[in-house]
């Protein structure tokens, strides 16, 4: 007997992953090719631009996907070529950036990266669906995805997000960590990071990010249960200080002990991303997303910036979470995020006048 998932009515999309040689789009590549992100009735052909003199490392991920035998898969597109690499795309990932070496000025690599990106939002601009939308995870990926933005200006802002949900789910994660250590009659097993919700990470994707756990909420006992009522007012010390320390440095702890960035778990919030965007946030829950917000909001950031807020997804569109009261914690703390994107965004914007693909 035919299943019905074989009469399922299906679409192709193009999804694209820049920088698609390197340690996170291998990591990637399977949320992707076994259709949990975009869905099992959507079938993909896969784009992956990366640099010249990588062709040799693009044909054997592309050997790899073919061997994989994906259920969604209808072909791989391996290039160095932007015309090629952005044609027609329906997702883009923009992983490609320049890294940060030893002795390096931050003015030198934002440099790097603007002109990086310049390039690609000028091929987003110029070849990509008009609906496509774009994921910035190169750093400093909230000011990228600004300049992308800009120099794409076809397309509109709401298509373009920039990656904050690596750090949404670090909190998740270490939240369900402490509250299965604390043994809760009610937990009825381990408790685990999908039993997290509405943590909230504001800002910049930097050491100057400021998770909130405020309106966080744990499932338990088959409710949801805020987690300062579980933690108590000892934990809620931890909540609102050495936990955001932990959230902020994390990136740089696990540097520090692979040698490496984060790949695995970066590849898991670029999916985590994606999922929620084109199929939508669960009822009651909100998902952090460096989003641009360019009039008036709630939490007084100013405007021109992307900044990751707490938003809702439906229908493959987000909408910003107004009006959320603030821990007086996390209002004394937002100032720093913001003065550093404005100083970031001033800087970029100078650098990206001298780009020659404007």
């Amino acid at each position: 007997m035919i299943g019905r998932e074989e009469h399922a009515p299906t679409c192709v999309k193009r999804v694209l992953i820049t920088g698609g040689a390197g340690q996170i789009a291998y990591a990637l590549l399977p949320h992707l090719i076994s259709g949990r992100v975009f869905g099992p009735q959507v079938r993909l052909m896969v784009h992956l631009l990366d640099i010249d003199g990588t062709e040799n490392a693009l044909r054997g991920v592309q050997m790899e996907i073919e061997d994989a035998a994906s259920p969604v898969v209808v072909g791989v597109v391996t290039t160095t070529d932007l015309r090629v690499a952005f044609t027609d795309v329906d997702y883009a990932i923009l992983l490609g950036g320049f890294p940060r070496l030893p002795g390096m000025e931050r003015k030198e690599l934002l440099a790097k990266n603007v002109e990086i990106i310049t390039m690609h939002a000028a091929a987003l601009d110029e070849y990509a669906s008009r609906a496509v939308k774009v994921l910035v995870v190169a750093n400093p990926a909230n000011t990228l995805a600004l300049i992308a933005k800009k120099r794409a200006a076809s397309l509109p802002a709401e298509n373009f997000s920039c990656l904050t949900r690596l750090d949404h789910d670090r909190l998740r994660g270490m939240i369900a960590k402490k509250i299965d250590s604390l043994k809760i009659p009610d937990a009825h097993g381990a408790v685990t990071a999908m039993q997290v919700r509405n943590v909230i990470i504001w800002g910049n994707h930097s050491s100057t990010q400021v998770p909130s756990a405020a309106k966080a909420q744990v499932r338990l006992g088959g409710r949801w249960v805020p987690v300062l009522d579980i933690i108590g007012d000892e934990g809620a010390v931890w909540l609102h200080d050495e936990l955001v320390t932990q959230v902020q440095q994390r990136g740089a702890e696990i540097l520090a002990a692979r040698k490496l960035s984060s790949a695995l778990s970066a590849a898991q919030a670029i999916a985590n991303h994606f999922k929620d965007w084109v199929h939508g946030t669960p009822e009651g829950e909100f998902v952090s997303m460096g989003v641009f917000v360019p009039g008036e909001n709630s939490y007084d950031v100013p405007a021109d910036l992307f900044f990751s807020f707490p938003v809702e997804c439906r229908d493959g569109n987000w909408a910003l979470i107004q009006g959320l009261p603030l821990a007086e914690q996390t209002r004394k703390r937002l100032p720093a995020t913001i003065d550093e994107l404005v100083q970031e965004r001033n800087l970029a914007l100078s650098l990206m006048k001298g780009c020659s693909h404007l």
